[in-house]
């Protein structure tokens, strides 16, 4: 006696041996061995660590960090106000910003993908049915009004993951756009500080130029005397006189440059003339601001490209997960509800309902190697963030160590070059009193000027050095950004998933 089992008892078996033999058929998918091979760098294979001393029992982060305006340390109103427009209206920073909305807007289309879809549709055709096809007559050969109109639904359920590595993918590209935004913000402030240094140091120049031509036109008026008098030749006056000519040229030579340096904080702040109605100016007038003179362990987490750098790799690592989530099935549930009839005048009657659910699953049996080789370009782009990030983290900490080294030789320069230029004043003083006295040749004097007007360019170069090599290693050291700054890169436009 043999006994059937009920129709509903058969299709729940049927329902689960197919999605057994479909997880053992995915359970056997060939990902091909495409796994990343780079590997990150750490704090420690840079020496980055902590010294291992009782005077450095504190942590790390003991070590302050710069504060997000830095640049107010060095006292300069002028400068302050600059940035502030820079920070306001630079248009590369604006793009910058553009890239950080248009990556969170991305983590939302990809969420979207996990949640419930539901389309409607109206579809109203004429048609005319074959004869000779399944259609019997009366319908078959006839023409008709076919009309639907159906609400559809789906919901892909995600057992393996590809959803949820695909909105970590997203998310992290978005904290990375964040990052790279606060990296610009940081880059931009700095630049200006730079230009506005630039600007300070050819003031400056032309200031000693002026004073330059002052004394060669003192000179003139001794050496003409002294021509007078028979004391000297034309040839003493005449080497007095083409000095004059000089002296005018470098003031006109400065006067250029300092146009061209405002026009490049005009560009900086976005704003044409923006320097036309400032003070020029002075060295002497900004304060040196204080930094410290070692690497910080913590370095790789004050700089925001370092952070943006490796927000990548975790997207880079979700999005081979995700790749590696296409070898298993999908799995979807699937419904519709509407109305469907021929002649129009009947798709709304209660007759021409119809409706469906149940579940739909898709499994990649044969693709000709399509994932596998999506696998293996993932891992690549996997290795590829590894290696940038890798390369970024090298270069930041060279970077600053170059500018402590810069900081560090320029101030003691400065402390050599002090003593020299006070000798070579002293010995040009003496130079043109020798020679007002008849006591000197007036080639004493040229001498004498040639050594002490190097002394004054190289004076105020290296005062130029200490503020940009302080702006330089404000920068290296992250200019004030902390990790938190871009924490909440895809807040408000994205819902963060574990």
């Amino acid at each position: 006696m043999t006994h059937r089992l009920p129709e509903g008892a058969l299709r729940r078996a049927t329902a689960v041996a197919t999605a057994v033999f479909a997880l053992a058929l995915a359970g056997c998918a060939d990902m091909g061995g495409s796994w990343p091979q780079a590997k990150l760098r750490d704090a420690d294979s840079l020496g980055l660590t902590a010294p291992a001393s009782p005077a450095a029992s504190a942590p790390a982060a003991a070590v302050p960090a710069l504060d997000s305006q830095w640049w107010l340390a060095f006292g300069d109103a002028q400068l302050n106000a600059l940035i502030a427009q820079s920070l306001e209206g630079n248009p590369n920073l604006q793009v910058a910003r553009a890239r950080l909305a248009r990556a969170q807007a991305a983590v939302s289309v990809v969420e979207a993908n996990d949640k419930p879809q539901i389309n409607g549709s109206l579809d109203l055709t004429r048609q005319k049915f074959s004869n000779t096809y399944i259609y019997p007559a009366p319908l078959g050969g006839s023409i008709q009004e076919v009309g639907t109109l159906q609400l559809s639904g789906s919901w892909e359920l995600d057992f393996f993951g590809k959803n949820r590595t695909a909105i970590e993918a997203a998310i992290g590209s978005a904290n990375a756009a964040a990052a790279d935004a606060d990296a610009a913000r940081v880059l931009l402030a700095s630049n200006v500080a730079r230009g506005y240094v630039q600007w300070a140091r050819l003031q400056d120049r032309l200031a000693v130029a002026n004073r330059t031509l002052a004394q060669r036109e003192e000179t003139f008026k001794l050496v003409r005397d002294r021509v007078s008098a028979g004391l000297d030749t034309r040839l003493q006056l005449k080497q007095s006189e083409g000095g004059l000519p000089e002296a005018r040229q470098q003031i006109e030579a400065l006067k250029e440059q300092i146009e061209i340096a405002q026009h490049a904080l005009d560009a900086l702040v976005a704003k044409p003339n923006a320097t036309q109605g400032l003070n020029p100016p002075v060295l002497g007038n900004m304060k040196p601001i204080a930094l410290q003179s070692t690497i910080p362990a913590d370095l790789l987490g004050r700089r925001a490209d370092i952070a943006a750098a490796r927000w990548r790799v975790e997207a880079a690592t979700s999005d081979v997960a995700n790749a590696k989530t296409l070898f298993y099935p999908n799995i979807n549930l699937v419904a519709f509800a509407g109305f469907q009839s021929i002649g129009f005048d009947n798709l709304l009657k209660s007759a021409s309902q119809q409706w469906g659910v149940g579940p739909a699953v898709r499994l990649p049996i044969f693709e000709g190697g399509r994932l596998r080789a999506n696998l293996r370009g993932k891992s690549a782009d996997l290795d590829t963030a590894i290696e940038s990030y890798n390369a970024t983290v090298i270069d930041a900490v060279r970077d600053v160590a170059d500018q402590i080294s810069s900081v560090q030789s320029v101030a003691r320069q400065q402390v050599q070059q002090r003593e020299a230029q006070d000798a070579a004043e002293a010995a040009y003083d003496i130079a043109v009193q020798r020679y007002s006295a008849g006591l000197g040749t007036y080639l004493d004097v040229l001498t004498a000027e040639v050594t002490v007007l190097a002394q004054r360019r190289d004076s105020v170069d290296l005062a130029a050095r200490a503020l940009d090599s302080q702006v330089g290693l404000a920068r290296a050291l992250g200019g004030g950004w902390q990790p938190d700054d871009a924490k909440t890169a895809a807040a408000g436009s994205a819902t963060a998933h574990n």
